[in-house]
């Protein structure tokens, strides 16, 4: 039996929900990038990202999520699956014994359809707004939403309404983007500013510069030491690679040697084209849990964001 029967659920792909201007502006952001299949599917990018899952939600044990998913077969809702990246990813070895719903506001879950098919993977997909979500309060076992919410016009709404689908004692797996240093704050919203009047193709011709200067910092191969803090600036005391400093403390110029450059640029549009794009800090997020009714089991908190796992009380 399927996700969408079992929910009761008809509807197949497709949503005509009324949203804000800047969700719509992100929504047709992430179709546009989560079409660009060549620059997230080489090896190189798959395994870089489920290392990184594995070891946010899991400190890197596999069986930690085996132990969530034992017993009856549960309903697992990805909410803001994309391209289904991330799903595949995380719970690809789970996926016969349960069954899963990626949702996307995006045209994106076309394609994680078509991929999770490709993948001889099992999966239901619908394309409809996370704020109004068409599923029964407490009737889902697990919510994955891997960098999404903050994606929406109000995180901590986001994790309210996603959480009353949730079954008391169901999990709740998220992860937000943090606060950065002052510096790269504005920066970051000067260049999302800049690209907002251009298409999509313009944007991501224009931020190609962008991920050639992090390209070139990190082939320096570089260290620089910063003697001591500098709280005016949220600038942190101590020594990393170059690349690194401007990309934690001046601007998102994302590099992995192991990359291509297309491979690299997909994650710096990722950043910097969505009008929708909130960062928080760990007080924040621990008080949308509250509010949603969630205790908080990991809250893992690293410079570029923070990771949860909660159940529903």
């Amino acid at each position: 039996m399927s996700a969408l029967t079992r929910l009761g659920i008809d509807q197949q792909l497709g949503s005509g929900d009324a949203v804000s201007a800047d969700q719509e502006q992100t929504r047709d952001a992430f179709g546009f990038k989560w079409a660009k299949r060549d620059t997230y599917e080489a090896d190189a990018v798959q395994d870089m990202t489920r290392d990184w899952l594995f070891e946010r939600y899991c400190s890197g044990d596999p069986a930690r999520l085996s132990a969530w998913l034992e017993g009856e077969r549960k309903i697992i809702v990805d909410a803001g699956c994309g391209a289904g990246n991330s799903g595949l990813l995380f719970f690809r070895e789970h996926l016969s014994d349960h069954d899963y719903l990626g949702v996307d506001i995006s045209e994106a879950a076309d394609v994680a359809r078509q991929r999770f098919a490709d993948f001889g993977a099992p999966g239901d997909f619908l394309q409809a707004d996370l704020m109004n979500l068409p599923l029964p309060e407490s009737s889902v076992d697990l919510i994955f939403s891997e960098g999404v919410l903050h994606h929406t016009d109000d995180t901590g709404d986001a994790i309210g309404r996603l959480a009353r689908h949730l079954k008391p004692g169901g999990r709740f797996l998220f992860y937000v983007y943090g606060k950065k240093a002052d510096i790269r704050e504005f920066v970051d919203d000067h260049v999302r500013a800049g690209i907002e009047g251009m298409s999509d193709a313009e944007a991501w011709e224009a931020l190609k510069p962008l991920t050639k200067l992090g390209q070139a910092l990190g082939e320096l191969n570089v260290d620089i030491d910063v003697p001591e803090d500098i709280p005016l600036l949220g600038i942190k005391k101590g020594s990393l690679p170059l690349q690194r400093f401007f990309y934690w403390n001046i601007a998102k110029l994302f590099y992995r040697p192991e990359l291509t450059f297309d491979e690299m640029h997909h994650i710096n549009f990722d950043w910097y084209r969505p009008l929708n794009c909130h960062r928080h800090t760990p007080e924040e997020i621990r008080e949308y849990c509250a509010a949603a009714g969630l205790r908080i089991e990991h809250l893992g908190e690293e410079p570029a964001g923070i990771t949860v796992v909660a159940q529903r009380l």
